[in-house]
């Protein structure tokens, strides 16, 4: 198969009882590494790919809890790659992280089925915040999007 799976040493206890399982999919060279390494002290960073085919087939088999993933990839891009997921019956949260702050992308990708929308100059402050809410079953949009982005949530 096409994506990279981590060995288990990267496996962290999540309030000691669950182990939260996260897919990361971005076709920029080194930014799922980058990703990983701010998520590894918290959660199970189980797989990376860098299209978005690569991500439905690893979410059906690795069967994750939360899907981290870039809009624009080669393949299938990630709002494609998101229906087909919800389509298939994946439970998986799916928080988009992308370049893109633009109304229509942000509504796109809630549309497509995501619950959170990073943009990504705020990875490093509001990713792990995003993650959170999702797993509550909340919504997140990145703070400074126009509030007619997030009324529609």
């Amino acid at each position: 198969m096409t994506w990279n799976l981590l060995p288990k040493a990267h496996i962290r206890q999540v309030d000691h009882l669950t182990t939260i399982k996260v897919l990361l999919a971005d076709d920029h060279p080194g930014f799922p590494g980058f990703v990983a390494n701010l998520l590894e002290s918290t959660f199970e960073v189980v797989g990376r790919v860098a299209d978005g085919r690569s991500l439905f087939e690893a979410a059906m088999e690795l069967k994750p809890d939360v899907i981290i993933t870039d809009i624009c990839m080669p393949v299938l891009n990630g709002l494609e790659a998101a229906d087909l997921l919800r389509k298939s019956g994946c439970t998986a949260k799916i928080v988009f992280l992308s370049v893109h702050s633009e109304p229509d992308f942000v509504q796109a990708g809630l549309s497509a089925g995501a619950l959170a929308y990073v943009v990504k100059p705020r990875v490093g402050t509001e990713l792990l915040l995003a993650i959170r809410e999702v797993l509550a079953g909340k919504t997140f949009v990145s703070p400074g999007l126009s509030r007619e982005d997030s009324s529609k949530l």
